[in-house]
């Protein structure tokens, strides 16, 4: 300890001495320059959909990969004991199972095939559908991909490993996740995928629940009237959207859907806060439900 310390003066003292020394070269100057332009650091986080505390499939964020392979990131950070694991926020883990690894990938016309490695079928029957949701929700943030194709060892994935579910062969959003069911029969079913707001330790992070139903209702009315009906689902699920709103009207384009609101549409208009979370929360799950990249919302 002495000696630490004796280090720690000796280094302090040396660092004085030097400022003094620079100093004395280079006098003190009145005119200080300061740049014209200022440059902003890129994002330097990316979405991954991995599992929370309460067994969703939930959207959260990953620090960016060093090096330019995403795909083998996300692939890497998705599973479970991974070298990329610790990169996950606290209340968050992987799916996919230990020492599963990315064999290879092909990328084009926005459609990723995945060849993962043998260890992908020791799912457990819990996680199994998880998985394949993880998978598709995270792939498809990245720029460029749209749809997926899994194979295990050069073969295609058609079936569930335990459950042996069919799957199809190519995944995309419209697979669904963490859904609910709620219909009378199998014919005229519709899916409409909702964002809800999690919360862990004071840190706010997205829930997107996909409710299949026969309600021949347009999903952009559905997704307004569950983010502001109460109670939710379960207690876990928050909505910030305000019960007293009115959806005054709403254009579904080829892109794009613009939405009109009263005032009432923000429980509390001076929070920056909460009005971001109801942005967000609209605007995921519209863009998930209708797969379009523009969404307008207006007030008053």
């Amino acid at each position: 300890m002495l000696r630490r310390n004796a280090i720690q003066r000796i280094i302090m003292s040396t660092l004085a001495l030097t400022i003094m020394l620079l100093l004395c070269v280079f006098p003190k100057s009145n005119d200080i320059s300061i740049p014209e332009e200022i440059v902003y650091v890129e994002e330097l986080t990316m979405p991954i959909y991995v599992m929370d505390q309460n067994n969703y499939v939930a959207r959260t964020s990953v620090v960016k990969a060093n090096s330019d392979d995403e795909i083998k990131y996300i692939i890497n950070a998705l599973t479970i004991g991974s070298i990329n694991a610790h990169y996950l926020p606290n209340g968050f883990t992987g799916i996919l199972p230990q020492n599963t690894k990315l064999i290879d990938y092909s990328l084009e016309n926005k459609l990723l095939k995945i060849n993962l490695s043998k260890e992908f079928l020791n799912v457990s029957k819990n996680n199994e559908e998880k998985a394949i949701e993880s998978l598709i929700y995270s792939l498809c943030e990245l720029e460029g991909v749209a749809k997926i194709m899994i194979f295990v060892e050069g073969q295609s994935l058609t079936k569930l490993p335990n459950s042996q579910k069919s799957l199809p062969l190519i995944l995309d959003k419209s697979y669904g996740i963490n859904k609910i069911y709620n219909f009378d029969n199998i014919k005229d079913t519709s899916m409409t995928t909702i964002y809800y707001i999690g919360k862990y330790n004071n840190n706010l992070y997205y829930i997107p629940i996909s409710k299949i139903s026969n309600d021949k209702v347009e999903p952009v009315e559905v997704i307004v009237n569950e983010l502001k009906s109460t109670p939710i689902y379960e207690t876990n699920l928050i909505s910030y959207l305000n019960a007293s709103y009115e959806l005054q009207g709403y254009e579904v384009l080829e892109n794009s859907i613009s939405l009109s609101f009263n005032n009432q549409l923000i429980a509390n208009l001076s929070d920056e806060d909460i009005n971001e979370e109801v942005r967000y929360t609209l605007s995921l799950s519209l863009r998930d439900t209708y797969n379009i990249d523009n969404i307008i919302i207006n007030l008053e």
